[in-house]
């Protein structure tokens, strides 16, 4: 059976991100909301709670969850599932290349 492999996409210079925030980037037809943790690894997850649509880059972070600005509803940064009963959000792998870019794979189409 064939291996399916995430499609990468580069988007900005990971120093874009302070450390403790997020930013929301547009790949494909997905929002992703990239957050750069205060010990410098990244997270990568849907930009948008399922709730009611708050933009989750603009949430408060900690090092291991995200917290929507419109109504405080929890997901966990490592799996996307809700602390707070909400729909799960989906996570992608990110990373940063040798030039300190971002790198976030979603799935092939």
């Amino acid at each position: 059976m064939a291996r399916l492999v995430a499609v990468e996409h580069r988007l900005g210079p990971v120093d874009e991100i302070p450390h403790g925030e997020g930013r929301a980037y547009a790949v494909g037809d997905d929002m992703i909301a990239v957050f750069r943790l205060r010990d410098g690894s990244l997270r990568a997850v849907s930009a948008i709670c399922p709730h009611a649509g708050g933009p989750l880059a603009d949430g408060l972070v900690d090092m291991k969850v995200v917290v929507c600005p419109l109504h405080q509803n929890a997901f966990e940064l490592a799996t996307g599932c809700s602390t707070t009963g909400q729909s799960p959000l989906t996570v992608y792998p990110v990373r940063a290349d040798a030039d300190g870019r971002l790198v976030v794979g979603l799935p092939p189409a």
